[in-house]
């Protein structure tokens, strides 16, 4: 579908996406890039504190922790019809 591209905080526990694009406006998300969180990554979340905050994602075979605030800067589109 052609509604597939959101925010990387609106995923749903195990929901697996690409991320397409990165606002790099805030110095914080330039760190995260550093630690592969770029256009072309596939990311899936793994779960959320109680509240939504912070959220986990595995990316690479790694688990990273971001705030929503962060991953609102990240733009990804979903893999619906996966492996």
């Amino acid at each position: 579908m052609d509604n597939n591209c959101r925010v990387l905080s609106s995923l749903k526990r195990g929901q697996k996406a690409v991320i397409a694009a990165v606002d790099p406006s805030d110095p914080q998300v330039q760190r995260l890039m550093t630690l592969g969180l770029v256009e072309g990554a596939e990311v899936e979340l793994a779960g959320a504190a109680l509240g939504g905050d912070p959220m986990e994602f595995r990316l690479f075979g790694c688990g990273i922790s971001l705030r929503q605030e962060q991953a609102r800067h990240f733009t990804v589109s979903s893999l619906e019809s996966g492996d």
